[in-house]
């Protein structure tokens, strides 16, 4: 039997490399004379570049302003034939700040719009940016300052970075470098979820309490406002899905530079030939850190899944954990499922991911 085994990083434990091997080791021990073929995919979010990266392509390395706007070190991919790649989340991701110190009203996305332009000055004519697992909820404005776009108040003086002063903007100018034109970004995001939504979404999980929420919601539909009217042209961005991708960092890259927002699991899956690996395929076996019901909406599990169907090919999942509502709605169309760590990661995550793999084969 031919089997493709095409997971999602374990988020926190295993990358999509990774999560492949351990199932691929997993799977050969219960089944050596099944003939394997290792596709690791992403969404969009951590990991994305190394997905993507391939022999003849290049990093390169830049000091850019973190979260916290102190510096940390980035990386974007430069592929040979193909776009340059950047992970928001290297720039201002939540795994950068302390959980005593997560606070979007702090938080800002500078670094991203630092990559960006490094990454123009290499000479890329495209750009794909992954939006997922950041620690901000700036609306963007972070990014488009260092793009030197100018937010300011009414008194004239510059925004503060993070989404805490975004309820004080008075207007933008665009003032920003003319290298961007012509260069095509996209950005690529695991989910649809909308600028107006983005505080309520996305606040909590990154540090704000019930007051700051509203405060950052209040502070991006008046950034919403300001940035349609002085840089559209009559044109709205709030309502499209996507937007409140990374607290809004979606929507701001789109009114300013005019971002394309991609989901991020087809886009990946179809640089890296997924198609034609399923059309290769007796079972897929697919993975991620946690099943649950978001999984099959706009993420990596999800859209295998429909494209496995179009082809006849049935999917079994290896998951970290899955959650009790994944065993209902969100597990059908799922030959087989099997959970790594149910009470959570320990301390071998690789050999818990090849065990549970070991055992879904088995049953095969």
């Amino acid at each position: 039997m031919r089997i493709l085994i095409a997971p999602d990083g374990f988020k926190g434990s295993l990358d999509a490399a990774t999560a492949a091997a351990a199932i691929a080791e997993g799977w050969r021990a219960a089944r050596p004379d099944d003939e394997l073929e290792l596709l690791a995919l992403s969404d969009g979010g951590d990991g994305l570049a190394a997905v993507l990266a391939r022999p003849s392509d290049r990093w390169s390395e830049h000091e850019v302003v973190g979260p916290l706007a102190r510096p940390v070190t980035a990386r974007v991919l430069h592929r040979r034939h193909g776009p340059a790649v950047i992970e928001s989340a290297q720039a201002c991701g939540l795994h950068l700040v302390p959980p005593d110190r997560r606070d979007p009203l702090v938080t800002t996305t500078y670094g991203v719009g630092q990559l960006m332009l490094a990454a123009v000055e290499a000479g890329a004519q495209r750009i794909l940016i992954g939006l997922g697992g950041s620690a901000t909820v700036d609306g963007g404005l972070g990014a488009l300052t260092a793009l030197g776009f100018r937010p300011r108040l009414a008194d004239g003086s510059g925004l503060k970075i993070g989404g805490g002063q975004l309820h004080e903007l008075d207007r933008i100018e665009r003032g920003w470098a003319p290298d961007l034109d012509g260069v095509e970004v996209e950005l690529l995001t695991d989910v649809t979820t909308p600028l107006a939504d983005a505080a309520r979404v996305f606040g909590p999980q990154k540090g704000a309490d019930e007051a700051a929420t509203a405060r950052l919601a209040d502070g991006l539909a008046l950034a919403a406002d300001v940035l349609e009217r002085d840089l559209g042209d009559g044109e709205s961005w709030r309502e499209r899905p996507g937007t409140g991708a990374a607290g809004g960092l979606g929507f701001g890259l789109a009114a300013g530079v005019g971002a394309k927002l991609v989901p991020g699991a087809a886009e990946v899956a179809a640089l890296v030939g997924l198609e034609d690996a399923l059309g290769r395929a007796d079972l897929v076996v697919t993975g991620e850190g946690r099943l649950d019901a978001t999984s099959t909406a706009g993420k990596v599990i999800g859209h295998l899944r429909e494209r496995a169907a179009a082809h006849g090919t049935p999917v079994a999942v290896v998951a970290g954990q899955v959650a009790d509502e994944a065993l209902g709605r969100a597990s059908e169309g799922f030959a087989d499922l099997e959970a790594a760590a149910p009470h959570g990661p320990g301390p071998d995550p690789f050999r818990e991911v090849l065990a549970a793999a070991a055992r879904l084969a088995a049953r095969r």
